[in-house]
């Protein structure tokens, strides 16, 4: 016990990771804030009794989660302290530093939907669309994520990879944009819309990810216009099988528990607003499908035992012999996996903080009113489209509490998770000092 006590106390990203470990981040904009709870719970609480640091050396994210991915994969040589600092930024928001509306950009969307013609002017710039300015939300990121340690972290062999989907506008293709160890482009998926491009991860291939359309601007990398990827690829698992991860930690914002009601009979009063259906719209494109993925990896995984258990140990690599895969990495393989979402459902959530004293006090103007009259109006006491654009610190520091209770719910489960793919790492109880 010595000897262990001795060796976790130096710095734990000097250890090799023994099983490579993916954090997979899903969009969901102010919903980002629940994220940053789960990591912080795994990375300050979860060592005491596992021994170490988990170890994570993949991050892919999609929108918020891109962001998210890219600031922890930036401060990677400082596994526990990158968690403190992320709370602090994200609880230090103030929704009029991110969501600026100008009379410009108000006036240039209306004329888009009244179906006035692109100018050459705006055609040829860095941004085009959307309804909001995204000057606040790029100083935000630019101030806070130093994008350039993520190359030196993938250089150094730190990190193994880090990738950030996004939504290629003229064709509908999903691009990975990665930053990895090894160079090269190549299809990822049997979906042919979904493509890798190898490149050294800057800003705008995060502010891409997270241009939900409509709501921020498009921007354009390369010649081409980019959106937010959760259009097609909200949860990024299949970058992280690529990339060779052995386990995948998922964190998902949304409240997957919500059970369909029998019928009743509506009166015209109770029916929901466009508002509503705006919100369920973008729960449909950016948060669902997500437990069918991980429901279909632990088949994958059952059937990969069971043939192993039945025709020997050769029997998954003789199996992706003749599927034709020759390339590592490629064709099927058992992947532990482990999802955690929310325990509660943070439409609710959302429209109650609008109509508290503590969003009156910290927001005012023609944005605070319309999100107020917006919670107060809302069918069923809730509204997912709040909580999306609620990037205020107040309601951040609400979804970062939940995510650590939710984290500490599944703490066994995450001793599981990491101790079975870090055979080394200490039984539960070992302390960390």
């Amino acid at each position: 016990m010595m000897g262990l006590m001795h060796a976790v106390s130096r710095p734990s990203y000097l250890y090799p990771t023994p099983g490579r470990v993916a954090l997979v981040l899903a969009g969901g904009a102010a919903r980002g804030a629940y994220e940053i709870g789960v990591v912080q719970y795994i990375a300050e609480e979860l060592p005491r009794d596992l021994g170490r640091d988990p170890p994570i050396d993949i991050f892919c994210g999609t929108s918020v989660g891109a962001i998210n991915g890219c600031a922890l994969a930036a401060m990677a040589d400082a596994p526990r302290s990158r968690t403190r600092q992320l709370v602090q930024q994200w609880t230090s928001l103030r929704m009029n530093d991110v969501m600026l509306l100008r009379p410009g950009y108000i006036a240039r969307f209306v004329g888009s939907l009244l179906g006035r013609q692109t100018t050459l002017e705006e055609a040829a710039g860095p941004r085009y669309g959307g309804l909001i300015d995204p000057v606040g939300m790029e100083d935000i990121i630019r101030a806070g994520i130093s994008f350039p340690r993520i190359a030196e972290h993938l250089r150094s062999g730190l990190l193994h990879g880090v990738t950030v989907s996004a939504t290629h506008i003229s064709t509908g293709t999903t691009v990975v944009f990665t930053g990895s160890q090894h160079a090269g482009s190549k299809q990822w998926s049997s979906d042919r819309k979904v493509v890798a491009q190898q490149v050294e991860l800057q800003l705008e291939h995060a502010l891409a990810s997270a241009a939900i359309p409509l709501m921020f601007p498009a921007v354009r990398i390369g010649g081409d216009f980019y959106c937010d990827g959760g259009l097609r690829q909200n949860v990024p698992l299949s970058p992280a099988r690529h990339l060779g991860a052995d386990g995948i930690l998922v964190i998902n914002p949304r409240y997957m528990y919500e059970r369909p009601l029998a019928p009743t009979i509506q009166t015209e009063a109770a029916l929901p607003g466009p508002w509503f259906l705006v919100g369920k719209a973008l729960n449909a494109l950016l948060l669902d499908r997500v437990e069918n993925d991980i429901e279909r990896l632990q088949r994958i995984n059952r059937m990969l035992l069971a043939g192993q258990r039945r025709f020997g140990p050769t029997f998954i690599h003789e199996l992706n012999h003749e599927l034709g895969y020759r390339e590592p990495n490629q064709g099927l393989r058992p992947l532990a996996a482990l999802l955690i979402d929310s325990s509660e459902n943070i439409g609710h959530l959302a429209a109650e903080y609008v109509r508290s004293p503590a969003f009156a006090a910290r927001n005012q103007g023609l944005l605070a009113n319309a999100l107020r009259q917006l919670g107060e109006h809302e069918f069923a006491d809730e509204s997912d489209l709040l909580s999306y654009v609620l990037f205020d610190g107040e309601f951040a520091a609400q979804l970062i509490d939940l995510g650590r209770r939710d984290a500490r719910a599944r703490h066994q489960e995450l001793l599981r998770f990491f101790a079975e793919l870090s055979p080394e790492i200490a039984a539960p109880g070992a302390q960390v000092r």
